[in-house]
C-alpha cells in the first residue's frame, strides 16, 4: 500500500471497526439483533476496492437511525492517481412512517473534495430475498452538489445452504454550482452467498468529471456479514 493512503487507510478502517463495535454492542444490550455489517473486498485487475455499509436504528424502537458507508479504493500503480479515493458519507435518518422513507441529515468526508454537509431523503426495503436503500441529498456549501445513490440486492436462496448474491450499485453526483457532472458509478456483482459469507465476480465502472473520464475495474470480491 502506497505511502500517500497508509495513514488514511489506518485511520479509516480504525474509526469504522470502533463505530462498528459500539453499535453491536448497544444492540446486543437493547433488544433483538441488529441488521448485519457487510464488509467487502474487491480484488480488480486495477485496483483494490473497500466497501463497509452500516445501518442501525438508534433504539428498536426509535424513529432515528444512521446510515454509514465507507469505500476506500487505490490503484495497484503509483503514478495512477485517478480511482484512488476514500469517501464516507453518513447520515441520520428519521422514519415517516411506515412505509421506509426517511428525512436525512449528515455529512460526507471525501479525500477529493474534503468534508461537506448534506440534507436529503432516504427510502429502504428489506426481506429475505431484496435489499433496497436510495438516498437523494443535497450537499450544502459552494459546490452545492446533488447527488442519487442506490444499492439494490437480490438473493434468492438455491437450498438450504446456498443463496445466489447480485447487486446493483449506483451513484450520479450533479454540481448545481458547475451545471455539470461531477462523479458517477455503476458497481456490479454477481456471485453465491453462504450464510455471512459471500464471493463472486465484481465489475467497476466510474466516471470523474465534467469530461467523464471514465476508469474500469473487474475482479472478484468476498464479503462477510458482521
Amino acid at each position: 500500500m502506497s505511502q500517500r493512503f497508509a495513514k488514511p487507510t489506518f485511520n479509516l478502517l480504525l474509526s469504522v471497526f470502533s463505530l462498528f463495535g459500539f453499535w453491536s454492542q448497544t444492540a446486543v444490550a437493547q433488544g433483538p439483533p441488529a441488521p448485519p455489517t457487510p464488509v467487502e473486498l474487491m480484488f480488480g485487475h486495477d485496483r483494490l476496492e473497500f466497501q463497509l455499509v452500516f445501518k442501525r436504528n438508534f433504539t428498536p424502537q426509535s424513529k432515528f437511525s444512521l446510515l454509514a458507508i465507507s469505500v476506500f479504493s487505490e490503484n495497484y500503480a503509483r503514478e495512477k492517481r485517478i480511482g484512488d479515493s476514500m469517501v464516507i458519507p453518513f447520515q441520520v435518518n428519521y422514519a415517516l412512517g411506515k412505509k421506509g422513507f426517511s428525512l436525512a441529515a449528515g455529512a460526507e468526508a471525501n479525500s477529493v473534495a474534503g468534508f461537506g454537509t448534506t440534507l436529503g431523503f432516504t427510502h429502504g426495503y428489506a426481506s429475505k430475498k431484496w435489499l433496497a436503500i436510495s438516498v437523494l441529498n443535497y450537499q450544502l456549501g459552494e459546490s452545492k452538489d446533488l447527488k442519487l445513490f442506490g444499492l439494490y440486492e437480490y438473493k434468492p436462496q438455491l437450498n438450504e445452504t446456498w443463496s445466489i448474491y447480485s447487486r446493483i450499485q449506483v451513484v450520479y453526483n450533479y454540481s448545481l454550482a458547475e451545471s455539470s457532472h461531477n462523479r458517477s458509478f455503476l458497481y456490479l456483482r454477481a456471485g453465491l452467498k453462504k450464510g455471512p459469507l459471500g464471493f463472486g465476480f465484481g465489475a467497476n465502472f466510474d466516471q470523474y468529471g465534467p469530461d467523464k473520464i471514465t476508469r474500469e475495474n473487474y475482479g472478484v470480491f468476498t464479503r462477510w456479514e458482521f
